[in-house]
Protein backbone atom coordinates (compact mmCIF):
# COMPACT_ATOMS: atom_id res chain seq x y z
CA UNK A 1 0.00 0.00 0.00
CA UNK A 2 1.46 3.53 -1.00
CA UNK A 3 2.26 6.20 1.41
CA UNK A 4 -0.58 8.31 -0.07
CA UNK A 5 -2.97 5.86 0.69
CA UNK A 6 -2.41 4.89 4.29
CA UNK A 7 -2.27 8.86 4.82
CA UNK A 8 -5.61 9.60 2.80
CA UNK A 9 -6.93 6.49 5.21
CA UNK A 10 -5.82 8.12 8.75
CA UNK A 11 -7.63 11.48 7.70
CA UNK A 12 -10.59 9.63 6.62
CA UNK A 13 -10.48 7.54 9.31
CA UNK A 14 -10.15 10.38 11.45
CA UNK A 15 -12.89 12.67 10.01
CA UNK A 16 -14.94 9.57 10.59
CA UNK A 17 -14.36 9.05 13.84
CA UNK A 18 -15.38 12.73 14.30
CA UNK A 19 -18.44 12.11 12.56
CA UNK A 20 -19.67 9.05 14.44
CA UNK A 21 -18.14 9.93 17.82
CA UNK A 22 -20.69 12.81 19.68
CA UNK A 23 -19.43 14.51 23.37
CA UNK A 24 -22.51 13.37 24.17
CA UNK A 25 -21.78 9.26 24.16
CA UNK A 26 -19.30 9.90 27.06
CA UNK A 27 -21.25 10.34 29.35
CA UNK A 28 -22.34 6.54 28.64
CA UNK A 29 -19.16 4.25 29.48
CA UNK A 30 -18.41 5.45 32.83
CA UNK A 31 -22.31 4.45 34.31
CA UNK A 32 -21.53 1.12 32.75
CA UNK A 33 -18.01 0.22 34.74
CA UNK A 34 -19.54 1.94 37.97
CA UNK A 35 -22.84 -0.52 37.74
CA UNK A 36 -20.07 -3.81 36.57
CA UNK A 37 -17.76 -3.11 38.96
CA UNK A 38 -15.22 -5.90 39.29
CA UNK A 39 -17.39 -7.66 36.26
CA UNK A 40 -16.12 -4.42 34.02
CA UNK A 41 -14.48 -6.49 31.48
CA UNK A 42 -17.29 -8.45 30.60
CA UNK A 43 -19.27 -5.42 30.55
CA UNK A 44 -16.68 -3.58 27.88
CA UNK A 45 -17.32 -6.65 25.79
CA UNK A 46 -21.32 -6.28 25.85
CA UNK A 47 -20.25 -2.14 24.78
CA UNK A 48 -18.29 -3.24 22.07
CA UNK A 49 -20.39 -5.58 20.28
CA UNK A 50 -23.61 -3.21 20.24
CA UNK A 51 -21.61 0.04 20.13
CA UNK A 52 -18.43 -0.62 18.27
CA UNK A 53 -18.31 -3.80 16.52
CA UNK A 54 -21.83 -3.19 14.80
CA UNK A 55 -20.84 0.65 14.05
CA UNK A 56 -18.22 -1.06 11.79
CA UNK A 57 -20.41 -3.42 10.40
CA UNK A 58 -22.75 -0.95 9.57
CA UNK A 59 -19.92 1.06 7.57
CA UNK A 60 -18.33 -2.33 5.72
CA UNK A 61 -22.56 -2.88 4.63
CA UNK A 62 -22.51 0.23 3.34
CA UNK A 63 -19.09 -0.03 1.13
CA UNK A 64 -20.54 -3.45 0.41
CA UNK A 65 -23.85 -2.17 -0.96
CA UNK A 66 -22.64 0.85 -2.63
CA UNK A 67 -21.86 4.08 -2.01
CA UNK A 68 -24.98 4.91 0.30
CA UNK A 69 -27.89 4.01 2.55
CA UNK A 70 -30.24 4.00 -0.26
CA UNK A 71 -27.87 1.46 -2.17
CA UNK A 72 -28.12 -0.43 0.81
CA UNK A 73 -31.54 -0.04 0.53
CA UNK A 74 -31.66 -1.73 -2.28
CA UNK A 75 -30.63 -4.85 -1.11
CA UNK A 76 -33.60 -5.51 1.17
CA UNK A 77 -36.40 -3.38 -0.09
CA UNK A 78 -35.80 0.31 -1.16
CA UNK A 79 -39.37 1.93 -0.15
CA UNK A 80 -38.82 -0.30 3.24
CA UNK A 81 -35.11 1.25 3.46
CA UNK A 82 -36.49 4.42 3.29
CA UNK A 83 -38.86 4.23 6.03
CA UNK A 84 -35.77 3.00 8.20
CA UNK A 85 -33.90 5.54 7.51
CA UNK A 86 -36.56 8.13 8.21
CA UNK A 87 -36.56 6.73 11.38
CA UNK A 88 -33.30 6.97 12.61
CA UNK A 89 -32.77 10.34 10.93
CA UNK A 90 -35.31 11.23 13.57
CA UNK A 91 -33.75 9.56 16.00
CA UNK A 92 -30.25 10.68 15.14
CA UNK A 93 -32.26 14.10 14.36
CA UNK A 94 -34.34 15.92 16.27
CA UNK A 95 -36.05 13.73 18.94
CA UNK A 96 -32.75 11.80 20.24
CA UNK A 97 -29.63 12.50 19.39
CA UNK A 98 -29.10 16.29 19.14
CA UNK A 99 -31.19 17.31 22.26
CA UNK A 100 -28.89 14.92 24.26
CA UNK A 101 -25.82 16.34 22.49
CA UNK A 102 -27.12 19.90 23.66
CA UNK A 103 -28.24 18.66 27.43
CA UNK A 104 -24.91 17.13 27.39
CA UNK A 105 -23.22 20.44 26.64
CA UNK A 106 -25.36 22.23 29.32
CA UNK A 107 -24.36 19.66 32.16
CA UNK A 108 -20.94 19.09 31.30
CA UNK A 109 -20.03 22.23 29.36
CA UNK A 110 -22.05 24.85 31.09
CA UNK A 111 -22.73 23.98 34.89
CA UNK A 112 -18.93 23.12 35.71
CA UNK A 113 -18.25 26.78 34.47
CA UNK A 114 -21.67 28.90 35.92
CA UNK A 115 -24.60 27.96 37.29
CA UNK A 116 -26.17 31.35 36.54
CA UNK A 117 -27.29 30.39 32.98
CA UNK A 118 -30.53 27.85 33.12
CA UNK A 119 -31.62 24.79 30.82
CA UNK A 120 -33.89 26.39 28.79
CA UNK A 121 -31.13 29.97 28.20
CA UNK A 122 -28.23 27.14 27.39
CA UNK A 123 -30.66 25.43 24.80
CA UNK A 124 -31.55 28.38 23.13
CA UNK A 125 -28.24 29.67 22.44
CA UNK A 126 -26.75 26.31 21.51
CA UNK A 127 -29.33 25.77 18.78
CA UNK A 128 -29.16 29.52 17.84
CA UNK A 129 -25.17 28.39 17.01
CA UNK A 130 -26.10 25.40 15.31
CA UNK A 131 -28.81 26.67 13.56
CA UNK A 132 -26.36 29.92 12.06
CA UNK A 133 -23.62 27.29 11.30
CA UNK A 134 -25.85 24.58 9.46
CA UNK A 135 -27.02 27.72 7.63
CA UNK A 136 -23.57 29.07 6.46
CA UNK A 137 -21.70 27.82 3.52
CA UNK A 138 -18.65 28.83 5.21
CA UNK A 139 -15.90 26.42 6.45
CA UNK A 140 -16.43 26.76 10.13
CA UNK A 141 -17.20 23.60 10.96
CA UNK A 142 -14.60 21.77 8.95
CA UNK A 143 -11.98 23.76 10.63
CA UNK A 144 -13.85 23.05 14.21
CA UNK A 145 -13.91 19.26 13.23
CA UNK A 146 -10.28 19.60 12.50
CA UNK A 147 -8.97 21.28 15.47
CA UNK A 148 -11.27 19.61 17.82
CA UNK A 149 -11.17 16.28 16.79
CA UNK A 150 -7.25 15.70 17.34
CA UNK A 151 -7.04 17.70 21.11
CA UNK A 152 -10.29 16.06 22.33
CA UNK A 153 -8.86 12.55 21.27
CA UNK A 154 -5.72 13.48 22.90
CA UNK A 155 -7.48 14.57 26.27
CA UNK A 156 -9.05 11.58 26.37
CA UNK A 157 -6.45 9.44 25.97
CA UNK A 158 -4.64 11.40 27.95
CA UNK A 159 -7.52 10.93 30.50
CA UNK A 160 -8.05 7.37 29.94
CA UNK A 161 -4.06 6.71 30.37
CA UNK A 162 -4.15 8.34 33.57
CA UNK A 163 -6.40 6.46 35.13
CA UNK A 164 -5.44 3.21 34.08
CA UNK A 165 -1.61 3.81 35.32
CA UNK A 166 -3.27 5.81 38.74
CA UNK A 167 -7.22 4.06 39.52
CA UNK A 168 -9.01 6.59 41.60
CA UNK A 169 -10.17 3.63 43.77
CA UNK A 170 -10.15 -0.31 43.33
CA UNK A 171 -12.29 -1.45 45.86
CA UNK A 172 -15.75 -1.82 43.31
CA UNK A 173 -18.11 -0.23 45.80
CA UNK A 174 -21.13 -1.61 43.31
CA UNK A 175 -20.78 -4.68 40.84
CA UNK A 176 -23.66 -6.35 39.08
CA UNK A 177 -23.21 -10.38 38.86
CA UNK A 178 -21.53 -11.66 35.67
CA UNK A 179 -24.27 -11.93 32.85
CA UNK A 180 -26.13 -8.47 34.34
CA UNK A 181 -22.83 -6.98 33.72
CA UNK A 182 -22.63 -8.37 30.32
CA UNK A 183 -26.84 -6.86 29.59
CA UNK A 184 -25.91 -3.19 31.06
CA UNK A 185 -23.02 -2.93 28.55
CA UNK A 186 -25.19 -4.31 25.43
CA UNK A 187 -27.91 -2.39 26.33
CA UNK A 188 -26.05 1.03 26.86
CA UNK A 189 -24.35 -0.05 23.45
CA UNK A 190 -27.57 1.24 21.55
CA UNK A 191 -27.29 4.81 23.35
CA UNK A 192 -24.61 5.66 21.65
CA UNK A 193 -26.62 5.03 17.81
CA UNK A 194 -22.93 5.37 16.35
CA UNK A 195 -24.22 1.93 14.36
CA UNK A 196 -27.14 4.38 13.30
CA UNK A 197 -25.13 7.12 12.64
CA UNK A 198 -22.11 4.88 10.73
CA UNK A 199 -24.94 3.71 8.66
CA UNK A 200 -25.72 7.47 7.39
CA UNK A 201 -22.11 8.73 7.69
CA UNK A 202 -20.95 5.68 5.78
CA UNK A 203 -21.63 7.59 2.63
CA UNK A 204 -20.08 10.47 3.35
CA UNK A 205 -16.68 8.97 3.93
CA UNK A 206 -17.07 7.29 0.65
CA UNK A 207 -17.95 10.27 -1.23
CA UNK A 208 -14.30 12.01 0.50
CA UNK A 209 -12.57 8.88 -0.49
CA UNK A 210 -13.68 9.15 -3.80
CA UNK A 211 -12.69 12.65 -4.07
CA UNK A 212 -9.31 11.77 -3.73
CA UNK A 213 -9.14 10.13 -6.75
CA UNK A 214 -9.92 6.43 -5.52
CA UNK A 215 -12.78 5.72 -7.63
CA UNK A 216 -12.26 1.54 -8.59
CA UNK A 217 -14.41 -0.63 -6.87
CA UNK A 218 -11.43 -2.53 -5.04
CA UNK A 219 -9.55 0.71 -3.86
CA UNK A 220 -12.28 2.33 -3.27
CA UNK A 221 -13.74 -0.69 -0.79
CA UNK A 222 -9.88 -1.27 0.93
CA UNK A 223 -9.66 2.59 1.45
CA UNK A 224 -13.25 2.75 3.68
CA UNK A 225 -12.71 -0.26 5.46
CA UNK A 226 -9.37 0.90 6.47
CA UNK A 227 -10.79 4.73 7.61
CA UNK A 228 -13.88 2.03 9.30
CA UNK A 229 -11.14 0.39 11.15
CA UNK A 230 -9.14 3.26 12.42
CA UNK A 231 -12.42 5.45 13.34
CA UNK A 232 -13.34 2.26 15.49
CA UNK A 233 -10.01 1.60 17.36
CA UNK A 234 -9.88 4.84 19.00
CA UNK A 235 -14.05 4.99 19.55
CA UNK A 236 -13.46 1.01 21.06
CA UNK A 237 -10.08 2.70 23.24
CA UNK A 238 -12.08 5.57 24.39
CA UNK A 239 -14.99 3.73 25.13
CA UNK A 240 -13.33 0.73 26.91
CA UNK A 241 -11.00 2.77 28.88
CA UNK A 242 -13.78 5.02 30.24
CA UNK A 243 -15.74 2.06 31.36
CA UNK A 244 -12.79 0.80 33.48
CA UNK A 245 -12.26 4.15 34.56
CA UNK A 246 -16.35 4.14 36.01
CA UNK A 247 -15.97 0.56 37.76
CA UNK A 248 -12.92 2.34 39.84
CA UNK A 249 -13.98 5.83 40.36
CA UNK A 250 -14.98 4.89 43.91
CA UNK A 251 -17.77 7.42 43.17
CA UNK A 252 -20.25 8.28 46.36
CA UNK A 253 -23.49 10.07 45.92
CA UNK A 254 -27.07 9.98 47.87
CA UNK A 255 -29.62 8.71 45.40
CA UNK A 256 -29.77 7.93 41.55
CA UNK A 257 -26.42 8.07 39.59
CA UNK A 258 -26.24 10.58 36.83
CA UNK A 259 -24.24 10.43 34.09
CA UNK A 260 -22.49 13.80 33.40
CA UNK A 261 -21.88 13.99 37.32
CA UNK A 262 -19.89 10.72 37.13
CA UNK A 263 -18.19 11.72 34.26
CA UNK A 264 -17.28 15.07 35.86
CA UNK A 265 -15.98 13.59 38.95
CA UNK A 266 -13.85 11.42 37.21
CA UNK A 267 -12.16 14.12 34.72
CA UNK A 268 -11.65 16.69 37.89
CA UNK A 269 -10.72 13.65 40.34
CA UNK A 270 -7.97 12.08 37.30
CA UNK A 271 -6.96 15.66 35.78
CA UNK A 272 -7.27 18.14 38.35
CA UNK A 273 -10.27 20.35 39.10
CA UNK A 274 -8.57 23.10 35.94
CA UNK A 275 -7.99 20.23 33.58
CA UNK A 276 -11.65 19.02 34.02
CA UNK A 277 -13.00 22.40 33.28
CA UNK A 278 -10.75 22.14 30.05
CA UNK A 279 -12.37 18.51 29.00
CA UNK A 280 -15.61 20.42 29.75
CA UNK A 281 -15.34 23.22 27.35
CA UNK A 282 -13.76 20.81 24.74
CA UNK A 283 -16.76 18.33 24.99
CA UNK A 284 -19.14 21.71 24.49
CA UNK A 285 -17.95 22.28 21.48
CA UNK A 286 -17.47 18.75 19.76
CA UNK A 287 -21.12 18.41 20.94
CA UNK A 288 -21.72 21.85 19.09
CA UNK A 289 -20.11 20.49 15.75
CA UNK A 290 -21.72 16.81 15.79
CA UNK A 291 -24.73 18.85 16.11
CA UNK A 292 -24.36 20.67 13.01
CA UNK A 293 -23.24 17.94 11.42
CA UNK A 294 -26.43 15.87 12.31
CA UNK A 295 -29.02 19.40 11.65
CA UNK A 296 -27.31 19.09 8.78
CA UNK A 297 -27.61 15.78 7.53
CA UNK A 298 -30.75 15.22 8.77
CA UNK A 299 -32.33 18.41 6.52
CA UNK A 300 -30.28 17.25 3.68
CA UNK A 301 -32.12 13.63 3.69
CA UNK A 302 -35.41 14.95 4.24
CA UNK A 303 -34.96 17.90 1.16
CA UNK A 304 -33.78 14.80 -0.89
CA UNK A 305 -36.86 12.32 -0.24
CA UNK A 306 -39.34 14.84 -0.62
CA UNK A 307 -37.64 16.03 -4.15
CA UNK A 308 -37.05 19.69 -3.02
CA UNK A 309 -40.42 20.27 -1.85
CA UNK A 310 -38.81 20.53 2.19
CA UNK A 311 -36.55 23.37 1.63
CA UNK A 312 -33.08 22.82 3.59
CA UNK A 313 -33.33 25.89 5.30
CA UNK A 314 -36.59 25.59 7.36
CA UNK A 315 -36.04 21.91 7.86
CA UNK A 316 -32.97 23.31 9.64
CA UNK A 317 -34.93 26.30 11.45
CA UNK A 318 -37.92 23.40 12.52
CA UNK A 319 -34.76 20.99 13.64
CA UNK A 320 -33.62 23.70 15.85
CA UNK A 321 -37.02 24.50 17.42
CA UNK A 322 -37.76 20.51 18.64
CA UNK A 323 -34.63 19.94 19.58
CA UNK A 324 -34.06 23.26 21.70
CA UNK A 325 -37.57 21.90 23.47
CA UNK A 326 -36.70 18.18 23.77
CA UNK A 327 -33.20 18.98 25.34
CA UNK A 328 -34.43 21.00 28.31
CA UNK A 329 -35.21 17.92 29.57
CA UNK A 330 -32.26 16.85 30.59
CA UNK A 331 -29.73 13.88 29.62
CA UNK A 332 -31.22 10.99 31.67
CA UNK A 333 -34.30 12.01 31.10
CA UNK A 334 -34.02 12.05 27.43
CA UNK A 335 -31.80 8.37 27.44
CA UNK A 336 -34.66 6.83 29.34
CA UNK A 337 -37.50 8.44 26.74
CA UNK A 338 -35.08 6.70 24.11
CA UNK A 339 -34.54 3.54 24.47
CA UNK A 340 -38.44 2.01 23.53
CA UNK A 341 -37.97 4.07 19.95
CA UNK A 342 -33.77 2.53 20.08
CA UNK A 343 -34.76 -0.70 21.52
CA UNK A 344 -36.49 -1.29 18.16
CA UNK A 345 -34.92 0.73 15.34
CA UNK A 346 -31.61 -1.25 17.00
CA UNK A 347 -32.04 -4.77 16.86
CA UNK A 348 -33.33 -3.86 12.70
CA UNK A 349 -30.84 -1.68 11.99
CA UNK A 350 -28.23 -4.51 13.47
CA UNK A 351 -29.97 -7.45 11.85
CA UNK A 352 -29.90 -5.77 8.25
CA UNK A 353 -26.11 -5.29 8.38
CA UNK A 354 -25.03 -8.23 9.92
CA UNK A 355 -27.42 -10.18 7.20
CA UNK A 356 -25.68 -7.99 4.52
CA UNK A 357 -22.40 -8.11 5.43
CA UNK A 358 -22.57 -12.13 6.27
CA UNK A 359 -24.74 -13.34 3.09
CA UNK A 360 -24.40 -10.41 0.75
CA UNK A 361 -22.24 -11.95 -1.48
CA UNK A 362 -24.43 -15.11 -2.29
CA UNK A 363 -27.84 -14.16 -1.45
CA UNK A 364 -28.82 -11.64 -3.97
CA UNK A 365 -32.99 -12.05 -3.32
CA UNK A 366 -34.70 -9.87 -1.29
CA UNK A 367 -36.81 -12.00 0.30
CA UNK A 368 -35.09 -13.91 3.13
CA UNK A 369 -33.52 -10.92 4.28
CA UNK A 370 -37.20 -9.29 4.57
CA UNK A 371 -38.08 -12.46 7.13
CA UNK A 372 -35.02 -11.89 8.36
CA UNK A 373 -36.15 -7.77 9.76
CA UNK A 374 -39.73 -9.07 10.18
CA UNK A 375 -38.95 -11.81 12.80
CA UNK A 376 -37.10 -9.33 14.69
CA UNK A 377 -39.07 -6.47 14.00
CA UNK A 378 -41.85 -8.80 16.02
CA UNK A 379 -39.79 -10.24 18.81
CA UNK A 380 -37.77 -6.54 19.35
CA UNK A 381 -41.68 -5.52 19.89
CA UNK A 382 -42.84 -8.22 22.20
CA UNK A 383 -39.39 -7.55 24.19
CA UNK A 384 -40.14 -4.33 24.53
CA UNK A 385 -43.80 -4.90 25.94
CA UNK A 386 -42.80 -7.55 28.57
CA UNK A 387 -39.61 -5.60 29.60
CA UNK A 388 -42.34 -2.38 30.19
CA UNK A 389 -44.82 -4.38 31.71
CA UNK A 390 -47.36 -3.43 29.01
CA UNK A 391 -48.87 -6.63 28.65
CA UNK A 392 -49.68 -9.24 31.66
CA UNK A 393 -50.10 -12.40 28.96
CA UNK A 394 -47.90 -15.02 30.36
CA UNK A 395 -47.25 -16.40 26.93
CA UNK A 396 -45.24 -13.36 25.99
CA UNK A 397 -42.85 -13.49 28.98
CA UNK A 398 -42.62 -17.74 28.71
CA UNK A 399 -41.54 -16.92 24.53
CA UNK A 400 -39.07 -14.11 25.74
CA UNK A 401 -37.72 -16.30 28.58
CA UNK A 402 -37.02 -19.44 26.19
CA UNK A 403 -35.76 -17.79 23.00
CA UNK A 404 -32.03 -18.43 23.21
CA UNK A 405 -29.34 -15.48 24.19
CA UNK A 406 -32.71 -13.46 25.68
CA UNK A 407 -30.10 -13.17 28.68
CA UNK A 408 -27.70 -11.43 26.51
CA UNK A 409 -30.05 -9.14 24.89
CA UNK A 410 -30.03 -10.85 21.62
CA UNK A 411 -33.05 -12.83 21.51
CA UNK A 412 -33.83 -12.25 17.99
CA UNK A 413 -30.97 -13.16 16.33
CA UNK A 414 -31.67 -16.95 16.48
CA UNK A 415 -35.04 -16.78 14.94
CA UNK A 416 -33.72 -14.38 12.50
CA UNK A 417 -30.96 -16.76 10.90
CA UNK A 418 -33.40 -19.19 11.00
CA UNK A 419 -36.09 -17.57 8.91
CA UNK A 420 -33.76 -16.28 6.63
CA UNK A 421 -32.80 -19.58 5.73
CA UNK A 422 -36.12 -21.08 5.46
CA UNK A 423 -36.95 -18.11 3.55
CA UNK A 424 -33.69 -18.32 1.44
CA UNK A 425 -34.00 -22.37 1.11
CA UNK A 426 -37.80 -21.91 -0.19
CA UNK A 427 -36.74 -19.51 -2.92
CA UNK A 428 -33.70 -22.55 -4.05
CA UNK A 429 -36.69 -24.99 -4.28
CA UNK A 430 -38.62 -22.86 -6.76
CA UNK A 431 -36.21 -22.08 -8.83
CA UNK A 432 -35.44 -25.58 -8.92
CA UNK A 433 -39.23 -26.87 -10.00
Amino acid sequence: MSKKKILDSIVIGFALFAMIFGGGSLILPPIIGYYAGIHWPISILGFMISGVFTTFLALLAISLSGDNLLDFGNRIHPKFVSFIAGICMLCLGPFIAIPRIAATTYELGVLPLTTHISPTLSSIIFFILTMALALSAGKVVNILGIILTPILLVILLFLVGKGIIHPLDTSFLYSEDYARAFTIGFKEGYQTMDALAALVMAGLAITAVKAKGYTGDKEKKQVTIISGLIAIVFLGLIYGGLIYLGATSGYHTVGEVHRTELLLYLSQGILGEKSGLILALCVALACLTTSIALTSAVADYFEQISKGKLRYSLLVVGICIISSYFAINGVDQIIYVAYPFLAIIYPIAICMTLFIVFFGSFVKIRSPYLAAVFITFIIAVIKLLVDFNLVQLDLFKKIMSTLPLHQYEIPWLIPALLAFGIQWFWEQKKLHR
